[in-house]
């Protein structure tokens, strides 16, 4: 039996260590990090309540502040111009040193898995032996690598159904051998390029899951603006809710997942492959959860700009309206980063050949939408990567062409860098003259031209037709229309059957094989359709 003062001194013993946690900081305060260079950046971390902090840099800044009540504190410091290494010194009761730190030009990069895939993930051959020489320069690259100036760090993926997580445990790393392989393929070739036209330290913060949607990246706060949103949010969260009680009843069978699959057999699996059900706490798709787990831990670390490649998941799940979504989800991480409009830079998807029409024309619909959200916000550039992509791997290996057609709007609209194109042609407007529909693009650079890619060398022209353009009339039935570029910036579309046509659509399926409108800096034109 343990006496009255004995259970006093062990509450007494309790409270001290409680009264006495060493000060800490957020992950992404550690060794090998890269600050934003010329500006002001928070640090943030906990410590004791009421408890003075003051944070050294090393390029002569200082701060201080007292802990709240919750043990929280925050500072904002200068940074310098790019250049390094320094240390980071923060004093409260104890002491945390930071060093080996670079200040230079920071990006995150979010999405799906062809953000998330790492190099590692594309050393093994190819599934068509096209594509091998893609497969052997990624082992090369891998090999050779060895730039300590472009560092990466991963944010493990962690779901969170309720609540919003503020720390995790990962680690800086540089472009090295060693660790080369485990960087984001498609972040690596845009920090790449920003390397080798800067010539300053870049840092990449990737944070991203494969097969997720884009509704689990958005805040619950943001869910609540709205109220389609709201109505969304709290439907999936009472399904969850719903679920999570039934699968912790005895003998639960999940027999959702089991008709869906008897279905996929009997389709012969010509329609999208379901999986088994996740218990929500652990699954990656219910709105918000993401959020919690993953952006809810980094922001408001500072940072230059965001590159997102996503939207396959989204091709066959609420499609047509992904564009409300990215928008809200562009706005609301801007308002959360308190930045103002940073860069956001997006893709279209990479073409791939999908097994069921409704995924086929969404994953149309969805690059169509983040073209006009991607020219309608400010500060906003896209990527196009139909002719890149691979009939029969949704990951497509050449992720250096989408990081350096990423990197082409970052040079010229952040940095000022002449960059003679920073797009393929983009759809502007239509004209319509008798049998005829006159298509005006912008970003054309040099001119039109019908072109050609093979694997990563520059598109050259080709005496050929244009493909993949469709004119419809009234009737709404689409068909191959005869076109021809006709000036600098316009191609003339027409079929004999359509006597008035009234809209038009380019590359409008998940794998345009063959697609070949391009500007002549060798750029391809984006996928669209007049009919909105």
């Amino acid at each position: 039996m343990m006496y009255p003062y004995k259970i006093l001194i062990a509450f007494l013993v309790f409270c001290a260590q409680i009264m006495n946690a060493n000060v800490s900081v957020n992950a992404l305060f550690s060794n090998h990090m890269v600050v934003q260079q010329k500006t002001k950046i928070p640090v943030w971390g906990w410590a004791d309540p009421m408890e003075k902090i003051t944070v050294v840099a090393g390029w002569g800044q200082k701060a201080e502040v007292v802990t709240s009540s919750d043990g929280t504190w925050k500072v904002e410091i200068k940074t310098p111009k790019a250049g390094g290494p320094f240390n980071i010194s923060i004093y409260g009761k104890d002491t945390l040193k930071i060093s080996d730190v670079l200040s230079g030009e920071v990006w995150l990069c979010s999405g799906q898995s062809n953000m998330d895939f790492a190099l590692n993930k594309f050393v093994n051959d190819a599934r068509e032996k096209e594509y091998q020489p893609l497969v052997e320069f990624i082992r090369n690259e891998i090999a050779t690598a060895d730039d300590s100036l472009l560092r990466h760090i991963e944010i493990p993926q962690t779901p969170s159904l309720y609540n919003k997580k503020h720390n995790f445990k990962a680690n800086w790393g540089s472009a090295t051998p060693d660790n080369t392989g485990n960087i984001t393929a498609t972040g690596y070739f845009f920090a790449k390029e920003l390397r080798k036209n800067l010539n300053v330290p870049i840092g990449i913060i990737e944070c991203s899951w494969g097969g997720t949607r884009i509704q689990p990246w958005i805040s619950v706060d943001t869910y609540m603006k709205h109220e389609t949103m709201k109505a969304y949010y709290e439907h999936e969260m009472k399904n969850a809710k719903g679920k999570i009680v039934e699968m912790a009843q005895e003998g639960y069978e999940d027999t959702v997942f089991q008709n869906k699959y008897n279905e996929w057999i009997q389709s012969g699996k010509t329609i999208p492959r379901p999986w088994p059900t996740v218990h929500p706490e652990k699954s990656k798709q219910i709105p918000a959860t993401l959020h919690n787990g993953m952006i809810s831990a980094i922001k408001p670390y500072a940072i230059k700009g965001v590159i997102w490649y996503q939207g396959e998941s989204n091709s066959h799940y609420m499609e047509e309206s992904y564009g409300f979504y990215l928008k809200e989800l562009v706005t609301s991480w801007r308002e959360e980063w308190g930045q103002g409009n940073f860069p956001f830079y997006c893709t279209q998807l990479a073409a791939f050949k999908v097994t069921d029409e409704r995924s086929n024309v969404g994953w149309a619909a969805v690059s169509d939408q983040i073209r006009t959200v991607c020219t309608t916000l400010p500060k906003t550039g896209m990527a196009v990567l139909h002719d890149i992509g691979e009939a029969i791997d949704v990951h497509p290996h050449n992720k250096k062409d989408v990081g350096k057609r990423l990197s082409k709007w970052a040079l010229k609209k952040d940095y000022n860098k002449k960059v003679q194109a920073v797009s393929g042609p983009l759809f502007k407007r239509i004209k319509k003259s008798n049998n005829k529909i006159i298509v005006k693009f912008i970003h054309v650079g040099s001119g039109l031209m019908v072109g050609h890619k093979q694997l990563m060398d520059d598109a050259v022209p080709v005496s050929e037709s244009l493909k993949w353009f469709e004119v419809a009339g009234q009737d709404g039935v689409w068909k191959t229309a005869n076109a021809q570029i006709i000036s600098k910036n316009m191609v003339e579309v027409s079929h004999p059957d359509v006597l008035k046509p009234i809209k038009v659509r380019y590359a409008w399926s998940s794998n345009p094989e063959g697609a070949n409108l391009y500007n002549k800096n060798g750029l391809p034109a984006a996928i669209f359709t007049s009919d909105q």
